[in-house]
């Protein structure tokens, strides 16, 4: 019996006993951290029971070499012989294909398998699976006094289950002896590379006034290290070094605590870019995984190319995190087992969404205290958790001692504030073009877009640049290294950019104009002002509110806050108390642990309703099953499409990777890697446009998520079609 057709070269068809066994072993191996490798085992063991069946036998047969599916269940069988001991676990079986579901899924196979025949076939093959149809509970006894506990462990063990079912099919489709699984990391190796490394890259460095200060910083927190694991924050003013200071954290107390892997998330993937080449210049190419693509590709070939996140030290966007920890799709799920034992750095905390705070900080939490996991969050702003009640009994680890004497030490600003009268878009062009350097930020695309026009028409030779996800990764990397040159040769230089520059990219103006934002926004974008204290007079920050360029409505709550809390006779937004007390009535004001879309998803976690997490519970049963997606888990509400872009480039070698991508052969990872740098990401809803769909092109067949982009690419802007950009952040 067979359990997948002919390898790619040596023709080698996979026996049915082989894969489950093997898959049963990963599976194990994977889970085992978190103390339920037994149910793991047990569950990759039975996942593919249901192939026994003649049927599916015959049907494989049929379809062999063709690449299309069998079309015939194979997980019912699975699912109904563990449901008596792995209760609502089973439902990792039923969904390792289609995603973890919900309980209800369950009830019909609640009375025994249904097929007798298919399963002696299978027993007959593998015995041992005789065992699992009597014993205890295989659901590990912590998981059964909490149902966030026991929800977090079914996604773990279900990423467990799928990771290792990826590995050992992609295995013998590649004509491999056994699954390419990384050995354990070595820690302690990395960390004395890191510092090696960093003490070279430091004394390469133009000296900085702030210097003195960012080495004080860096000693003191990383003493910290040998700490128990737990969840810290390390409040850091901008420019203090925070990068590296938040890795050599991370690093050190993985090595002390013998920590599998660091995996730091930041907000915006300009961040991850650069960050990435930093991790890379000090742990080297081999010991960084960059993944910030927000595209993963459940199509029956591709999806054994979806990153798991095997490696030492992952790079990885917010976006990328969370949607893939409350996901329920197999390409999605199949990296979370790696966040056991791990250090997770959360930098820039202070844009995660509002509305999703109450699972992200209750996942935290649930990871944290029963799954081995260190949480480290980072942020110039830092928000008040601790005010929400998921976090109100948690032990946070402050690794500044007296923060506001550190912002003091490193305040290099002077903000200045155009709110009454308000000026329009075209006077702030103006001012801004009066400037010798200076770095104009915004809250959407389309306004990103109109000022970069207006200042354009002014001065046409003038070296204006203009920044937004609407670029692709590897043209946002050459405007930002052609910035970098000009700032640091001392030329003219004008940049407008959306709030995608404001955090963590090292970049250094002596004036910045910001369009009003919430405050956390405002003093981001004051940080890449006299960032390195180099100039002779404070770094400019002109706040300004447009009366032709309204605030977006996802700003609309913090910008009040920010405008009762802030502002010319108030407090600057560096003022760490004056936040403290924003945070607090901003989280008060919109009534986050009452109401809204956090306590829906809790809800639906304590049900054990994956899919409702995902895609919002049902409001309208009779009307098959309508879901609420307001209601949903979705770090971006737009719920993007990701276009892959070959005139800009090499499209040449674009267009390469996208027939290796179509026909399916090739190494399929490495493809995914290589094409993130030609990808943007438009909203689902612009993309069903007749117009744009026009100049889309499917990249496979009957998937939604990934295309070809055939139309225009502006050399300046990126993709500007219709109103791509309206109300559109980043």
């Amino acid at each position: 019996m067979w359990a997948h057709s002919s390898s790619k070269r040596a023709g080698q068809w996979h026996p049915l006993a082989a894969h489950v066994r093997s898959t049963a072993a990963l599976a194990r191996q994977f889970a085992e951290p978190f103390g339920a490798g037994d149910l793991a085992s047990a569950l990759g063991l039975v996942h593919d029971a249901g192939k026994a069946s003649c049927e599916w036998q015959a049907g494989l047969a049929r379809v062999a070499d063709t690449g299309r599916r069998v079309g015939i269940d194979h997980k019912t069988l699975g699912t109904e012989l563990l449901f008596p001991r792995a209760g609502a676990a089973a439902l990792a079986v039923l969904g390792h294909h289609g995603g973890l579901g919900r309980p209800r899924d369950l009830e019909p196979l609640s009375h025994g398998p249904s097929d007798r025949d298919a399963l002696e076939r299978f027993l007959d093959i593998v015995p041992e699976a005789r065992e699992l149809q009597a014993g205890p509970a295989l659901i590990p006894p912590a998981w059964r006094t909490d149902p966030l506990v026991a929800e977090m462990g079914i996604r773990l063990t279900f990423s467990a289950l799928v990771d290792a079912d990826h590995l050992d099919t992609g295995a013998h489709f590649d004509d491999l002896s056994i699954p390419r699984v990384a050995d354990p990391a070595d820690m302690p190796a990395l960390v004395r590379r890191f510092e090696a490394n960093r003490l070279a890259m430091l004394a390469g460095r133009k000296p900085s006034s702030v210097d003195e200060v960012r080495a004080e910083l860096y000693e003191s927190v990383v003493r910290q290290a040998i700490e128990e694991p737990g969840v810290y924050r390390l409040p850091a003013p901008t420019g203090s070094g925070k990068t590296l200071t938040g890795g050599g954290f991370a690093l050190h107390h993985a090595a002390e605590h013998g920590k599998a892997r660091v995996i730091v998330a930041v907000p915006f993937t300009t961040i991850t870019e650069q960050n990435a080449r930093v991790y890379r210049q000090l742990l080297g190419d081999e010991g960084v995984l960059e993944h910030h693509s927000n595209t993963e590709v459940d199509d029956n070939r591709l999806r054994l190319a979806a990153e798991n996140w095997d490696a030492p030290f992952i790079m990885t966007t917010t976006v990328q995190l969370f949607d893939s920890l409350f996901g329920r799709k197999p390409a999605r799920s199949r990296k979370l087992h790696r966040l056991v034992n791990s250090v997770v750095v959360l930098d820039e905390v202070q844009a995660l969404p509002v509305p999703l705070l109450l699972p992200i900080l209750d996942g935290l939490r649930v990871l944290s205290q029963h799954f081995g996991t260190t949480v480290l969050l980072a942020s110039a702003t830092q928000p008040t958790f601790e005010h929400l009640s998921v976090w109100k009994s948690l032990d946070i680890r402050e690794l500044v001692d007296d923060p506001v004497e550190l912002f003091d030490r490193l305040r290099r600003v002077r903000y200045e504030w155009q709110l009454d009268p308000r000026p329009t878009l075209e006077q702030i062009a103006e001012e801004i073009a009066a400037e010798r350097q200076v770095l104009a930020v915004v809250n959407t695309v389309a306004h990103a877009r109109r000022l970069y026009r207006l200042l354009a028409d002014r001065q046409p030779d003038a070296e204006i640049f203009h920044l937004s996800t609407r670029m692709c990764p590897a043209h946002r990397r050459a405007v930002l290294k052609k910035v970098k040159e000009l700032l640091t040769d001392g030329q003219p230089v004008i940049v407008v950019s959306t709030q995608l520059i404001e955090a963590g990219v090292d970049v250094d103006f002596p004036v910045v104009f910001r369009a009003v934002a919430p405050a956390e926004s405002l003093q981001q974008a004051a940080g890449r002002a006299n960032r390195e204290g180099r100039h002779p007079e404070p770094g400019r920050v002109v706040v300004f509110d447009a009366v032709d360029c309204s605030v977006p409505a996802f700003y609309r709550a913090g910008v009040a806050k920010t405008l009762a809390h802030f502002g010319p006779g108030r407090a600057d937004p560096d003022d760490t108390a004056a936040l403290a007390e924003y945070y607090r009535s901003l989280y008060t004001g919109l009534n986050v642990d009452a109401t809204g879309r956090g306590v829906a998803i809790q809800s639906s976690r304590r049900a054990l309703d994956f899919r409702a997490v995902a895609e919002g519970p049902v409001v309208d049963s009779a009307a098959g099953e309508t879901r609420d997606r307001r209601l949903a888990f979705r770090m971006i509400d737009e719920d993007p499409v990701t276009v892959v872009v070959t005139s800009y480039g090499d499209g040449e070698r674009v267009s390469e990777l996208l027939d290796r991508l179509r026909s399916g052969e090739g190494p399929l990872r490495e493809t995914f890697r290589e094409l993130r740098s030609y990808t943007v990401s438009i909203p689902r809803e612009t993309a069903a446009d007749p117009a744009v769909r026009a100049v889309c092109r499917p990249l496979i067949a009957g998937d939604e998520n990934v295309w070809e982009w055939v139309g225009d690419y502006d050399s300046q802007v990126g993709i500007d079609e219709g109103d791509l950009g309206k109300e559109t952040v980043w």
